[in-house]
């Protein structure tokens, strides 16, 4: 069997015949009459015509003799073709035969006929190479076997396999079906900085860059959540944005490094209502992807037709992490039990971080129904509201469903003296070794001060929410282009 190098010198070589009978292997334009979709949708209509161009790449290759067949894709569907050499001149049929190859991408011209087996095909009357492939495409019925190796090279992962093209399908769906539901409530779609000079909104280890113009160091944004509140002082009573956070933390099947969310904002909101709306939300999306089946994921099936069901942050950690009063235990109890479950607890780690620690790695897993998790510790979410009537407790709650976290929300604190106080408690965290701790915002406190409208917002995670819907447990299986360590070649 040729090597690699080898056939890619073959092909070099068709490369240079094409280009010394002055054809140009790359042109500028195309002649498309139809897609492939099209000429199969409509083939009846479009087999009265004389003649019909067609474009696409060759995945196929059959026939001998004076009889090529070839299937073509062009990204909406496949279709045959077929090169008959008395049917063609012998200057077009040779020079087929002599220059293409699978992987190629070429325009046909010819005349629609169905086949004895009834195949829809293009008889070619004439044809043009568009693209000359250099390197030979995957096995056909193998494809790319190492994982990693498709990560890397999602293109030929996308071309080789439909169940990868059709899982970002749904995922693009999702997206869609998002923006026509938000915009439908009378949401307004807008875009915040990603540079900042402050990394805010959520607890996480940020991304640090340089600006050379400014001389000043810049963050990647971890979460919109800062900006986004100031435009609800702004005026603009309901927002959202569609984009990417950045996060310098571990990589594991539910963790990238840049991930997507839909961050929105509702002023005269709260928890409560944000509740009901984003369970609406949910239905819908699964209503528009799968319709109103149950979604099966693993061995489950989840039933977004249902109420969500809700349980308080100290009930779960009660039931299933059998701590008797986590509202009450110290911190050092805390490490106790978490090193009682294999919980890894660093010096630096509060009472709070260890909670997290031990809610992920030995309840979250166990929520496999749609969850609403409410009554968090204040200094677990420091930029959400008090419960009403609590010292002690955010009024903010989780969705939880096949065992990850789609949901983060809140009411959103909206008293500059105590979200100044709530970052300066973050700030110590800081200081004690705690590198997730939010820095104190003082740009975003000084516009806490003009008055931000009472509030409630969340954000879903487009990464895992598409994970569920297409039956997927690896984050890096719905990102076109994760993040990968270095290739050692």
């Amino acid at each position: 069997m040729s090597s690699l190098q080898e056939i890619r010198e073959n092909r070099l070589k068709k490369l240079k015949l094409l280009q010394d009978k002055g054809i140009n292997p790359y042109p500028v334009s195309t002649r498309l009459d139809a897609t492939l979709k099209a000429a199969t949708k409509d083939f009846a209509k479009l087999s009265k015509k004389k003649e019909i161009s067609i474009a696409g790449r060759v995945m196929a290759l059959r026939g001998q003799g004076g009889l090529v067949f070839a299937d073509l894709f062009d990204g909406t569907s496949k279709f045959q073709v077929l090169l008959k050499r008395d049917e063609l001149s012998s200057d077009l049929f040779n020079l087929w035969s002599d220059t293409v190859d699978i992987g190629d991408v070429v325009e046909l011209c010819g005349k629609l006929f169905l086949t004895k087996r009834s195949e829809k095909t293009l008889q070619v009357k004439n044809w043009r190479m568009l693209a000359k492939s250099l390197r030979s495409l995957p096995e056909k019925w193998h494809g790319l076997t190492d994982t990693e190796e498709r990560f890397r090279k999602r293109y030929l992962d996308l071309l080789m396999n439909e169940e990868v093209r059709n899982r970002f399908e749904l995922r693009s769906r999702i997206v869609s079906a998002l923006r026509r539901i938000l915009d439908a409530e009378g949401f307004l779609e807008v875009e915040t900085s990603i540079l900042q000079e402050l990394a805010g909104g959520a607890n996480a280890e940020p991304f640090k860059t340089h600006h050379n113009a400014l001389d000043i160091d810049l963050y990647l944004r971890i979460a919109p959540e800062l900006d986004l509140k100031k435009l609800l002082i702004g005026g603009f009573p309901k927002v959202y944005e569609i984009g990417r956070s950045f996060r310098n933390e571990g990589i594991d099947v539910t963790h990238n490094p840049e991930f997507t969310t839909v961050e929105w904002y509702e002023a005269y909101s709260d928890s409560a209502k944000q509740q009901i709306f984003v369970e609406q939300v949910l239905k819908s999306i699964v209503e528009n992807v799968h319709g109103k089946t149950p979604v099966l994921f693993d061995a489950h099936e989840l039933d977004f037709g249902k109420s969500f069901a809700k349980a308080t942050y100290f009930e779960l950690l009660q039931r299933y992490a059998l701590i008797p009063h986590p509202e009450k235990a110290t911190r050092e109890k805390l490490a106790l039990h978490a090193a009682q479950l294999g919980v890894k607890v660093d010096s630096g780690d509060t009472s709070e971080k260890i909670m997290d620690s031990i809610y992920k790695k030995a309840i979250r897993p166990k929520l496999i129904q749609p969850t609403i998790i409410t009554e968090y510790p204040k200094n677990y979410i420091p930029l959400a509201k008090k419960k009403e009537g609590s010292e002690t407790m955010v009024d903010a709650f989780q969705v939880v469903v096949g065992g990850y976290e789609i949901v983060k929300a809140f009411s959103e604190l909206n008293d500059p003296i105590d979200q100044r106080e709530r970052f300066g408690v973050q700030e110590k965290n800081k200081n004690a070794g705690d590198r997730e701790a939010q820095p104190s915002d003082e740009a975003f406190l000084e516009a806490l001060e003009y008055g931000m409208p009472p509030a409630g917002g969340l954000a879903i995670s487009i990464d895992r929410l598409t994970m569920l819907l297409s039956n997927t447990k690896n984050i890096r299986e719905v990102i076109f282009f994760p993040t990968l360590r270095p290739r050692n070649e």
